[in-house]
């Protein structure tokens, strides 16, 4: 299940988001300045287990806990968002993570999103071999609408597209109407549904699918 809460999508120039003007100096390309500071996007490292899975945790509660009780929500946060879940995916080069973290004014970074892919798992009777997937995509609430999603997401597509245009999924909660506009925007069309089950209780997961065309 990923998210998308009406995040506008900022394509590969790092220009500053709003009326902001940047900082000056040099940066990664990977780099938004939004909300008067400065958000680095980068590839997460084995090191990074910890604090993804705290992210994964407090992104995942903030934008589901309410629809799950308390035993159920548990349950899924020990075997999804574990620290032992993320260092296995962060050890296996089929997957990729990226973190976002935002620098305060003495350099310090939080991490205030993240994004997985990897090969795609989803349940769809025409998904093949080698194709790919956007697995999360999670921003803290307060993070919101500033262009770190839309970022996030193109690293993500680009990994995905590194060896060439392939069929792309992603999987969206039946209710998050702004996440299936966004994803349309970038050309991913409904392509069926399944039950994404968490404990006792069974959403409605709606699959969305790109076909192959050049980034």
């Amino acid at each position: 299940m990923s998210l998308w809460e009406g995040l506008q999508p900022r394509r590969c120039s790092r220009k500053p988001v709003g009326a902001e003007a940047p900082p000056t100096g040099s940066w990664p390309e990977s780099t938004v300045f939004t909300k008067g500071l400065v958000v680095i996007i980068r590839r997460a490292t084995a090191e990074d287990a910890a604090a993804l899975a705290e992210l994964g945790t407090a992104t995942f509660i903030e934008s589901f806990g309410q629809l799950y009780v308390p035993r159920d929500l548990q349950a899924f946060l020990e075997e999804s968002h574990s620290v032992e879940a993320y260092e296995k995916a962060l050890a296996n080069r089929d997957y990729a993570l990226w973190i976002a973290e935002r620098l305060a004014e003495d350099g310090t970074p939080r991490g205030i999103g993240y994004a997985q892919a990897g090969p795609c798992g989803l349940p769809h009777a025409e998904a093949k071999a080698g194709d790919g997937e956007l697995k999360r995509l999670y921003l803290l609430k307060s993070e919101q609408n500033g262009g770190v999603g839309g970022a996030l997401f193109d690293q993500a597509l680009a990994w995905l597209q590194r060896d060439g245009p392939r069929t792309l999924w992603i999987s969206v909660w039946s209710e998050n109407l702004g996440a299936q506009r966004f994803y349309g925007r970038y050309g991913f069309e409904f392509a069926g549904e399944y039950a994404f089950i968490v404990g006792e209780q069974r959403d409605r997961e709606f699959m969305y699918r790109r076909l192959p065309r050049a980034s």
